[in-house]
């Protein structure tokens, strides 16, 4: 199993996240260049990175989506495999329809870069949550300037009756204003995540917090009892 970080002209949490992978985690990781058309062999996970793809011209992640790798990242989430966007990486998967809804300059139209605390909001089994449990918080921040998930109401009902809601901030934690305090969401499979806050970047105590490491050893995790059947 292969851990696939895609790397945009403008992403700076790359190299962050393949060290989460392949020294803290152990798993066989490397970067894919944004105009590569196929994923490595044995690809498990697909990340895609924090960052400023593009430097974030027209709008955040709209330009990224054009690249090259993002037919074959589309091509891989359709057969089910896990793909996990953080930051500039969710943005990206709202702009290529990965994942619903639209992003929003922060209701303080400032750029945010604090440790926020979010919680649990899936009452389901994902592949991204499975070591984890509704409730259970995590501190992890963030560092955006848009950040906002919005949706309609009716549509944020139906996804949290679907179990797509993964994390939510906690009252009083929401750095942006997003509806329904969403951190993170999930594609219909529940095998796509994007979430703004950083969990590469609280994955080991010297760091202030490792919190961010339980979920992607719960994503290691399950890819490898998927392997074994």
């Amino acid at each position: 199993m292969r851990v696939a970080v895609v790397t945009f002209p403008g992403s700076n949490c790359d190299a962050d996240a393949v060290h989460v992978a392949s020294n803290l985690l152990g798993v066989d990781a490397g970067l894919v260049w944004h105009q590569d058309v196929e994923l490595p062999i044995e690809t498990g996970l697909v990340i895609l990175p924090g960052g400023f793809s593009y430097g974030d011209a027209l709008r955040s992640g709209a330009i990224a989506r054009f690249s090259p790798v993002m037919a074959a990242v589309r091509r891989f989430a359709e057969a089910g495999g896990l793909v996990l966007g953080i930051c500039n990486g969710f943005q990206v998967l709202v702009e290529s329809g990965l994942l619903p809804g639209a992003m929003l300059q922060n209701a303080s139209q400032k750029f945010v870069c604090r440790m926020v605390t979010v919680e649990v909001a899936t009452d389901r089994d994902t592949p991204f949550t499975r070591g984890l449990a509704p409730g259970d918080r995590l501190r992890i921040p963030v560092a955006h300037h848009e950040g906002r998930w919005f949706v309609a109401p009716e549509a944020l009902a139906r996804l949290e009756a679907e179990g797509q809601v993964a994390f939510r901030y906690l009252e009083g934690s929401d750095p942006n204003g997003s509806v329904g305090r969403v951190a993170g969401i999930l594609d219909a499979s529940r095998r796509v995540l994007g979430m703004m806050p950083h969990p590469e970047r609280a994955a080991e105590p010297i760091l202030g917090s490792d919190d961010g490491l339980k979920l992607f050893r719960s994503a290691v995790t399950s890819l490898a009892e998927e392997a074994r059947g």
